[in-house]
This record gives C-alpha cells, sequence and structure tokens, in this order.
C-alpha cells in the first residue's frame, strides 16, 4: 500500500534533526552537565545531529559557592561541546548568537535553571530565532528559584518569552508557568533515569569500597548541600529518640553551597558523631554507584523542590527513598510501591525511616522499582522535546 501524502510529510519532518543544546557541559561539573551531555547521546543514538553550547564563564568566582566548577571526569566521548557563553558579558552573548544563528538549527533546547542566566539565555535566543525554521525550547528545572533574588521576576520574563514551548520535570513548574502567564505550549514529562555512573554493585563490595563497616546499615544523603535540601532537618531527625534504637548510620556525600559550621556544631552539640559520616567534598563520577549501592535507602528530607537527579540515581540502582512531600518529589516517588513519602517535620521523617526499618522494606521495594523505572527514559525526554516544538 503505498503511502499517503500525510504520512510522507510527516517521516520528512521527523527525519534527522539538527539540534544544539544551551547549558552547562563538561569541563563544568554538576547534575546540570550531567543531564545535558547524556540528552545529547539521547538524540545522537536517534540518528539526530547534536551539539551542545557551553560556558567559558558560567558563574564569577565570587558568586559561585562551592570548591570549582570544573570536573576532573574525562569528557565525555562523541559529543561536540562549544565552551563560548560568558555569562556577564553582554558583547559576548551577542557574538555568539550572530556565530550560532548561521548554523540553522531545527531544534534549540535551553536547560533553564535559575535567572541570573536569563540575560545572557535571552540575548541568544533573540538572535537564534532570527532564523524562521528554528524552534526554541526551554527545559525549565526552576522559573521561581528556591532561594529568590530581586532580579528573579525581571530577568525570568526577559528570557521566557522568547521561547516557543516549554518541557517541566514537575507539574509544579508547569503550574508556575501558568501563574506567570505563559501559556505557550508545554508539557511535563519526568526526570529520566541517570544511567551513566557504572553499573550497580553488590552491597558489601560497596561498602568495602567505602571502606565502612559491613555490618552496619546506612542511609545516604546525597548532592550539593543547600538549605533548601533539608540536611539540618535530617540532622534533628537524628534526636529523636525513637530513632535510637535503630542502628543505622546516615552517610552525608556532597560539597557545602553555604556554610558548613552550623551543621559541624549541631552535630557536635548533639553528639550525632557516631550517627553521621561527613564526605563532603563533590563526589566523582566513577564514586557515584559505590555510594549508591552501599545504602539501604536515598533520603531526601527538601524543604522545597521541583525534581530531583538523586532520585533518578536512585532508580537506577533500585535503591528505595525517603522523602519529603514538597514539589514533584512524590511524582516519582510512589507512597510504600518504591519508598516512602512524609511531611515537612522531623517527626513525620524519623516516623518514615522508623516504619522503613522495622517494616523492613528494603527488598519489596527495590523489586518494585525496576517496573517504576521503565517509564522515566530519555527516548521519551526527546520524542516529547519534538511534540512539543511541533514536529509530530
Amino acid at each position: 500500500m503505498k503511502e499517503t501524502y500525510t504520512e510522507l510529510k510527516k517521516k520528512l519532518v521527523l527525519s534527522r534533526k539538527k539540534i544544539l543544546i544551551i547549558g552547562p557541559a563538561h569541563p563544568l561539573r554538576g547534575g546540570l552537565a550531567t543531564y545535558n551531555e547524556r540528552l545529547a547521546h539521547a538524540f545522537i543514538e536517534m540518528g539526530h545531529e547534536c551539539e551542545i553550547l557551553s560556558f567559558s564563564l558560567q558563574y564569577p568566582s565570587l558568586l559561585f559557592p562551592g570548591k570549582t566548577q570544573y570536573s576532573t571526569d574525562p569528557k565525555p566521548e562523541g559529543i561536540v561541546i562549544h565552551s563560548l557563553i560568558n555569562s556577564i558579558n553582554p558583547l559576548n552573548w551577542i557574538t555568539t548568537g550572530f556565530a550560532f544563528k548561521k548554523k540553522q538549527y531545527d531544534l534549540i533546547v535551553f536547560r533553564y535553571w535559575m535567572s541570573f542566566m536569563a540575560p545572557s539565555f535571552g540575548t541568544i535566543a533573540k538572535l537564534l530565532k532570527q532564523h524562521k525554521n528554528t524552534r526554541i525550547i526551554s527545559i525549565t528545572d526552576n522559573v521561581i528559584p528556591h532561594e529568590k533574588r530581586f532580579f528573579d521576576s525581571w530577568f525570568t520574563h526577559y528570557f521566557l518569552p522568547k521561547c516557543d514551548a516549554y518541557l517541566t520535570m514537575s507539574e509544579a513548574v508547569k503550574q508556575q508557568l501558568l501563574d506567570l502567564g505563559y501559556h505557550k505550549p508545554s508539557v511535563y514529562v519526568p526526570h529520566p533515569m541517570y544511567d551513566m555512573f557504572g553499573e550497580p554493585m553488590n552491597k558489601e563490595v560497596a561498602k568495602a569500597k567505602l571502606n565502612l563497616d559491613p555490618h552496619t546499615p546506612y542511609l545516604l544523603f546525597f548532592g550539593f548541600i543547600r538549605q533548601y535540601k533539608g540536611l539540618m532537618l535530617l540532622l534533628e531527625t537524628l534526636t529523636i529518640p525513637k530513632l535510637q534504637q535503630l542502628p543505622f548510620k546516615v552517610i552525608i556525600a556532597g560539597e557545602f553551597y553555604e556554610d558548613k559550621q552550623p551543621y559541624l556544631d549541631f552535630i557536635a552539640n548533639n553528639k550525632l558523631g557516631d550517627r553521621v559520616l561527613l564526605k563532603d567534598d563533590f563526589i566523582p563520577n566513577d564514586e557515584v554507584s559505590a555510594y549508591f549501592c552501599a545504602a539501604d535507602a536515598v533520603i531526601q528530607p527538601y524543604l522545597n523542590a521541583t525534581q530531583s537527579g538523586v532520585t533518578q540515581i536512585a532508580y537506577y540502582y533500585n535503591k528505595p527513598m525517603i522523602v519529603t512531600n514538597v514539589g514533584g518529589l512524590a511524582e516519582l516517588v510512589p507512597d510504600h510501591k518504591v519508598g516512602l513519602v512524609c511531611e515537612v517535620s522531623a517527626d513525620a521523617l524519623a516516623d518514615a525511616v522508623y516504619e522503613y526499618y522495622t517494616q523492613q522494606f528494603e527488598n519489596s521495594f527495590s523489586e518494585q522499582m525496576k517496573t517504576e523505572k521503565l517509564r522515566f527514559t530519555w527516548e521519551n525526554v526527546c520524542k516529547q522535546l519534538f511534540k512539543v516544538a511541533g514536529y509530530e
């Protein structure tokens, strides 16, 4: 049977696309870079041409809260990365925009996570949009930031109108777009599963690799430490008497992006030194698997959130989660299926931890994760980006 004109046209529209992702990438480090690189690989695996336009200067040193912005991991293979954007140089934004406009991309995907990047992104987007066939989509991690600044609203309204459509990784952010008056096409797609940190390993092997006691149960708090992630709430939870009956310890693995002294003081004043293992450095990619595989569960006591890459690492390693009911976390972690969801309080978190260990949920939750995680694919993100861009 011959193909109809409509079917043939649809095939041509969905043929090989020229795609540009704009956002952090190697040698910059962190979850944003990891996501962008993995998304680029997914587009390439589907047969498309995809490059990344990253930063020559992402944050001025005075504004960067961590120890270094740069990764010690090797450059990802098979991806062209242009490290050109200077986030504080308007002349750079103009020259970069003109240079990449000439390449005539079909699809441009901005990774928008904070308003500080809006002036550079907005200027570049305005220039790239002058090519009439280019579609511009923003993956909006946050529209209303976790940590508010006086310029957030103005900067955000400078960038977002220049996009043709939006992809969000939580329903909360999708609603924020509507609340701010952005009614262009948008789609909610859960954060896909991170699968690039090494294969799962036996718990005993992982503990040995990290020099942990093989007989001690461990909960894992993982990732950059900022106030909204609720580490202080977790430490307060450890002081609640009912948890003193349980022999577990908490591994805190991640670099402080704020003053760590209040946390150290709380640990010392409450004699928690024997319950907490602090690894306050950035965890390189080749060590991530050991931390997740050594733990009984991943704990995320966030005070507010939209989505979390940590959740998607936990899914890859079939590691159950204990999370607070904020933002999009409950959307990703079905309660009493792959983890426990509790309210934002020390008592509620203590109840969840106590229930997790006394009811011995680890094996049953881990087994159910094997099915649940099938919905978090990179191919689906690519397809949804094409769809919201109007290519389907």
